[in-house]
């Protein structure tokens, strides 16, 4: 089968076919090597087409404390004080740039989620 970038719903829908057909390929086999390929096609056209936004910084902060069974005070050995703590959850106050470094180190939450405006 010959290759070239997805540009129709078609074409991305008859790629999505033919990988579930080449999914359990084995690497270093041509059905792999086109499983790779059919990979690579298929992200290029989702992220053009289907785009993820990235998600509120504030209720990342939240997610990501909810993944890690951290409450407020918890948060507050991160970023300082409770209150502190306590008017970010509730977006009254801004991340500075050294909160959101540390949120970045010790939650591992992207910066490029933090830094969004909210």
């Amino acid at each position: 089968m010959e290759y070239k970038v997805i540009k129709t719903e078609d074409e991305y829908n008859l790629a999505l076919e033919r990988f579930e057909v080449v999914f359990d390929a084995q690497l270093n086999t041509p059905e792999g090597d086109e499983l790779e390929l059919l990979t690579l096609l298929i992200e290029n056209y989702e992220s053009i087409h289907y785009p993820i936004e990235l998600p509120d910084p504030i209720e990342a902060i939240k997610f990501r404390m909810d993944q890690l069974g951290y409450k407020p005070k918890d948060l507050a050995k991160v970023l300082g004080f409770r209150s502190r703590v306590t008017e970010i959850l509730n977006k009254k106050r801004k991340l500075s740039l050294d909160m959101i470094r540390r949120l970045n180190r010790d939650l591992h939450i992207p910066t490029e989620v933090l830094i969004q405006d909210y």
